[in-house]
């Protein structure tokens, strides 16, 4: 069913935000257009990113105020200024703003004034004349309208949209022609703030004041005693099968027109899901309750035959959620961190054909990072499989991945540069300083496409054509 969208193809997990962008932040301009250049010189057939509306507390992409909208950080300048919205001396930035960190505060502190000037200037010379953003606004309107009547100017936030969907239509066709695909990232829940819940309170599990009678989370475990609230309302599914989906299904439908796949985050959410009390501070009284998924993916598949999916199914996945990832042809994820361990299922030998294979993804330490805190024998495990010792071990599980039977073998830039735990892209639980790396300038090199393109070339996973 899946052939078409998941070829055997290689591709590269990188978050938006941390592309070197000129304005301490990664964006839809020059540099995003040269990562797109450089997977398709490497061989590369998809880059993976991570969601891209609006960020969230702690600067979350998973905890955004939409499930539809766009992040207008990410907008590219530039590309206002091309369209005269903006000047070259606006533009102007210290050189350190193109390197080192995502610096979320000084990228709010600077495009967002340059944003507003960008759209003061269009509605005084151009709105009138602006039948793109008049199509639009009315094919858009179902979710646009409610997201903007939030804004203190409406209006505005309706420009920021549309550009950003002028510019992500762009960076579209430099991905097509350099015949790179582009996966998203659907979180499974939205949050109690969010303009979704706000506007369609009868789809979410409320009480009459409006706050959630139950909240997300998982269960206890080894890492975790007190399990993680994530505090998200649960669905009121019988509400969603009332509307066919409805809600589910224009979400979906927005992001496979952005997108060529989009990998489900938490599909274990789809067969059942952790509710705890929303009183509880902590998530060890809870139970889990069983989710329509079956209903939900067939209502999906209608409207995509070929259903361009990825279940990310780690965690508790149980039989049951393995059979409703099968019943609908979705590839799952392995994890090959975990192949030295004890879940056989992560095992080299063991990774299916249907599948996405990662040594590690972005919740995840760096190889590098994660070799070195391991307990002395597991260490000494993985290190009998490297090449080099731990210098190589991001590369050494990369090879291993693309050596393995799954479709599709995707790894982080950061474990191809073979870099340590400072360059994780996020720690699970902790609220602050995520999300943040940046690669040095030149880390996309010509040589590095060169060494991940004959591997892909040996692994038979070139993108055909």
């Amino acid at each position: 069913m899946n052939a078409p969208t998941f070829p055997r193809t290689g591709g590269l997990l990188m978050p938006l935000a941390g592309l070197n962008g000129r304005h301490w932040i990664g964006d839809l301009g020059p540099a995003a257009h040269a990562l797109v250049r450089w997977c398709g010189a490497a061989g590369l057939g998809w880059w993976q990113l991570l969601p891209v509306g609006p960020l969230g507390p702690g600067d979350s992409p998973y905890s955004s105020s939409s499930a539809f909208a766009g992040e207008p950080l990410y907008l590219d300048l530039d590309a206002l200024a091309r369209e005269g919205l903006l000047t070259r001396k606006d533009l102007a930035a210290p050189r350190e703003a193109a390197a080192g960190r995502v610096d979320y505060a000084k990228a709010r502190a600077f495009k967002t004034p340059r944003l507003a000037k960008a759209f003061a200037v269009w509605r005084r010379t151009a709105a009138v004349q602006d039948r793109a953003f008049e199509r639009y606004c009315a094919d858009e309107a179902r979710w646009l309208d409610p997201f903007a009547e939030r804004d203190e100017e409406p209006l505005r936030a309706r420009f920021l949209q549309h550009r950003f969907a002028v510019q992500w239509a762009a960076l579209r066709e430099t991905a097509r022609a350099s015949r790179v695909r582009l996966m998203g990232d659907a979180p499974i829940f939205v949050g109690l703030e969010s303009v979704d819940v706000a506007t369609h309170p009868e789809l979410f599990r409320l009480d009459r004041r409006g706050a959630p009678r139950v909240v997300t989370g998982v269960p206890p475990d080894d890492f975790t005693p007190d399990g993680q609230r994530w505090g998200h309302p649960h669905y009121d599914w019988a509400a969603h099968r009332a509307e066919a989906f409805a809600w589910w299904r224009a979400r979906i439908g927005k992001l496979l027109r952005d997108f060529d796949a989009v990998r489900i985050d938490h599909f274990i959410g789809l067969y059942h899901a952790y509710e705890i009390p929303a009183a509880n501070p902590h998530a060890r009284e809870g139970r889990w309750r069983r989710a329509p998924g079956e209903e939900l993916l067939a209502a999906l598949r209608a409207d995509h035959p070929t259903l361009p999916l990825v279940a990310e199914d780690l965690g508790a996945a149980t039989r049951g959620v393995r059979a409703l990832r099968d019943a609908f042809g979705l590839p799952g994820m392995r994890i090959l961190q975990w192949a030295f361990g004890e879940d056989p299922t992560h095992a080299l030998h063991q990774v299916p054909e249907n599948s996405v294979v990662y040594p590690a993804t972005h919740d995840m330490d760096t190889c590098r990072g994660w070799l070195r805190k391991l307990p002395p024998e597991a260490r000494r495990r993985v290190l009998a499989f490297t090449c080099e010792g731990a210098t190589s071990v991001g590369w050494d599980l990369w090879r291993a991945a693309c050596a393995t039977r799954a479709n599709t073998a995707i790894v982080q830039l950061q474990d191809l540069l073979g870099l340590g735990s400072s360059a994780r892209t996020n720690r699970p639980g902790v609220a602050r300083g995520n999300w943040r790396w940046r690669p040095a300038p030149g880390a996309l090199s010509a040589e590095l496409a060169r060494r991940v393109h004959d591997l892909l070339e040996a692994t038979d996973r070139l993108p055909e054509g």
